[in-house]
């Protein structure tokens, strides 16, 4: 999750609860100014540690320089709504066993900051907690690879973009690096193989090196290495076979974003404005966080608001379609429905998605409902299941940085909401 920030939070035995670690109840920030003991904010280098980080989602425009996502001059497109109070009250089994937990209940234990629940279009739950409110937007995280990956999908189902092309076919700058021969499919699908470690327990790991070039902030006196992106991906060195195993690496994300732009002439920031943001009626601008010559964050750097995630995952659902009007192809979204290689997942070893793929930099469960999600670090999701025509959106501060602390107490709550709302009919 290279970021250009400071270092992610880590898994501790025994987390303060969310309520303890609201970020107004300790009150982050607050005042005129805030008490020296409650600011978060530039030159510290902790303001994406627990807990501070439970704030910092909801303010990277406060620490960070950024690019706009335009909603354009237009209305936004409203949201039907169709509240249904019975969701509180869902219930499921947590995997790998344990007492029964209400839907209530798991919010609060992943660190919920807002969630939203679209069903057959219309809105029928919405809460926020923590940092955000309706008006506010809100960290993605690794939900911007899939934004990334769907704009891919799209240029490649208009032909704009041929997805057998070598990268450096498209990128010459990275002809000596490691994505010289991958791809354009296998940066899709992040089977390129890459020597990137992105253990964030490993202060030798690859991600570190990634982030320190990411950064937009002023280098440490001596800094020699990359100042950019563009220059750091030129550095990637190759490890292993393409094609052959599923490695989740944000440079894919970047090498992407960087072929979107030389493919089209337009950063991803203003080709996600002007093919979804806009046309979809978006009712806030987004941003993205950006290197040092302002390159998008393609990997990770987008901030939103719970809605408009909503109405992208709702596009997604219903095939690029909006009100009768076709948006992008059908197909982008049958590409990334089919799946990648199950073999080459397999061999990653994610033991609660059994059985799924990656496609398109969507995750792909290919499990009876046929659903696939977007995530991102400490519980970002936009969780779509095409059977039950429902789409979940959640933004989180879960102190965690991996979203195996909680698909245990996420994936089963989804899939039980789906059947409740199957049953409604």
């Amino acid at each position: 999750m290279a970021t250009g920030m400071a270092l992610p939070a880590a898994a501790t035995e025994r987390p303060l609860t969310a309520a303890e670690t609201d970020p107004v109840t300790l009150g982050w920030m607050q005042g005129f100014p805030p008490p020296p003991e409650r600011v978060i904010g530039q030159p510290d280098s902790d303001y994406f540690s627990f807990p501070k980080l439970r704030w910092t989602v909801c303010h990277f425009r406060e620490l960070l320089p950024t690019r706009r996502v335009s909603r354009g001059l237009e209305a936004p497109r409203p949201l039907p709504y169709a509240l249904d109070k019975g969701i509180d009250s869902v219930t499921f089994s947590p995997l790998g066993g344990g007492e029964p937990m209400s839907w209530e209940a798991s919010l609060a234990a992943n660190y919920t900051d807002g969630i939203l629940v679209l069903h057959e279009g219309k809105v029928v739950y919405e809460r926020y907690a923590g940092c955000l409110d309706e008006a506010g937007v809100h960290g993605a995280m690794s939900v911007t690879k899939s934004l990334t990956g769907l704009l891919a999908e799209i240029l490649v189902a208009e032909g704009a973009l041929d997805e057998t092309a070598r990268v450096a076919s498209i990128l010459p700058e990275l002809a000596d690096s490691a994505f010289s021969n991958a791809s354009v499919q296998q940066v899709m699908e992040m089977t390129a193989g890459l020597a990137f470690s992105e253990d964030y327990a490993d202060p030798d790991a690859e991600i570190w090196s990634y982030n320190a070039a990411a950064s937009p902030l002023p280098k440490s006196e001596g800094y020699e290495g990359p100042r950019s992106y563009y220059e750091y991906l030129a550095t990637v060195q190759p490890a292993g076979i393409h094609g052959e195993v599923f490695g989740y690496r944000t440079v894919n994300s970047d090498a992407l974003g960087w072929i979107i732009s030389r493919t089209t002439g337009r950063s991803v920031a203003d080709l996600l404005s002007e093919r979804l943001w806009q046309p979809m009626g978006a009712e806030q601008d987004a941003y993205y966080t950006v290197d040092s010559i302002g390159t998008p964050f393609a990997g990770g750097g987008l901030s939103a608001g719970l809605r408009d995630l909503a109405r992208l995952g709702q596009l997604v659902l219903d095939g690029g379609q909006l009100n009768g009007e076709r948006l992008f192809p059908q197909a982008a979204v049958q590409r990334i429905r089919q799946g990648g290689s199950r073999d080459a997942f397999a061999r990653a070893g994610y033991a609660t998605l059994p059985g799924g793929s990656y496609r398109g930099m969507w995750w792909v469960l290919h499990n009876d409902h046929g659903a696939l999600a977007a995530r991102g670090v400490h519980g970002q999701t936009i969780y779509i299941d095409p059977t039950a025509r429902m789409v979940i959106v959640r933004f989180a501060s879960h102190p965690v940085a991996g979203n195996a602390a909680n698909d245990p107490t996420s994936l089963p709550a989804y899939q039980a909401l789906a059947e409740y709302l199957m049953a409604r009919e």
